[in-house]
């Protein structure tokens, strides 16, 4: 359970006084750190961490004195709804993701790939670009997430995320506070939050507009294999035996849950769907994965696939089976980009 959040404000001062601590050892933890890197795998891994750690900790600090600032010019919080708050609310988060990607991908040597021959919906100029979003995409790690949203917001898209998050995400400060801020859905632990997340999921997506986008994980949680066993064996128990067998066939990803995605498309019929598949980060869930496999000198793989919002199914049976078809699709993508990546690292 979370602390409650006046408890969790508490956390700002605590950010600034370990990054001000940070900075003053730094003469000591800059040669540790590289002493640390001589005995673990990869081109100086303990001082690239480091290096990124002191980056994304003065983000944070630079980005909760600005919400802050904001909080001030909004007459104390009372016009944080204000068009003109949520407004500069996501241009500091699009300009914190820009720069803490930036950061990653210069420290960990890092290259992204957008793959495919297909036109992406977020390229500016493209005909029914402009249009509200649905986005689907594969959970795999906190990472993803991200790098997703850092694509939807950057200069070249500039859209505005929703996004329905795992509630333990609030732990950190300035996600808790930027979001909450701004039109989203932290899902709280446990079964009962089902019912709840699906009507908050549609209230998100009633009145979603041209320059919105709604971000939706709709596997519920990071793939692991047992969560895969997990929710093949759930199918199976609610006797669903197509759905589980299609679940079985899927090797890199969770059977998808429609209700979250049905009642977003109910609620905005008019919203173009967006799927998304990426590879290279997946492994990356716990403090534990970076320190063990952190992703550096490599490339990451990202996808986009397109249905313009007249060839979404809108009867649940056909939705269900459409939602299931492009999950495989997404699967068999993963598998195909594993598969040449160890291709090119054998030769």
């Amino acid at each position: 359970m979370l602390p409650p959040r006046r408890v969790r404000r508490v956390a700002g001062p605590l950010l600034v006084a370990a990054l001000l601590t940070a900075v003053l050892l730094l003469p000591v933890l800059v040669p540790l750190a590289a002493i640390v890197s001589v005995v673990l795998p990869g081109r100086w891994r303990a001082l690239r961490l480091l290096g990124f750690a002191l980056v994304y900790l003065a983000l944070e600090v630079a980005g909760l004195l600005a919400a802050a600032a904001l909080w001030v010019l909004a007459g104390f919080g009372r016009r944080l709804d204000a068009p003109w708050s949520r407004t500069a609310h996501y241009t500091v988060l699009r300009l914190l993701l820009a720069a803490a990607m930036r950061a990653a991908r210069r420290v960990f040597a890092l290259d992204l790939v957008t793959d495919g021959t297909s036109w992406s919906p977020l390229d500016d100029g493209v005909p029914g670009s402009t249009n509200a979003m649905l986005v689907l995409s594969r959970h795999a790690g906190p990472g993803d997430s991200f790098l997703l949203v850092h694509t939807l917001m950057d200069r070249d898209h500039l859209r505005r995320p929703r996004i329905v998050l795992k509630d333990v995400l609030q732990l950190d400060p300035l996600i808790d506070v930027y979001l909450n801020r701004l039109p989203n859905h932290f899902v709280p632990a446990g079964p009962p939050a089902g019912a709840g997340s699906t009507a908050a999921i549609a209230d998100l997506a009633r009145d979603l507009g041209e320059e919105d986008a709604l971000l939706v994980f709709p596997e519920g949680a990071n793939f692991t294999p047992h969560r895969r066993f997990r929710a093949i064996q759930r199918l199976r128990d609610r006797s669903l035996a197509s759905a589980a067998r299609r679940a079985e066939a899927m090797r890199h990803v969770l059977p998808p849950r429609p209700a979250g995605v049905a009642a977003a498309l109910r609620a905005a019929p008019h919203a173009d769907v967006v799927f998304v598949a990426h590879t290279g980060l997946e492994h990356l869930s716990t403090v534990r994965d970076l320190w063990r496999e952190l992703p550096m000198d490599k490339t990451l793989h990202l996808r986009w696939w397109f249905v313009p919002a007249d060839q979404v199914p809108r009867e649940e049976a056909a939705q269900v089976d459409w939602l299931y078809h492009w999950w495989e699709t997404v699967d068999d993508w993963i598998s195909t980009t594993r598969q040449r990546e160890a291709a090119g690292g054998a030769s």
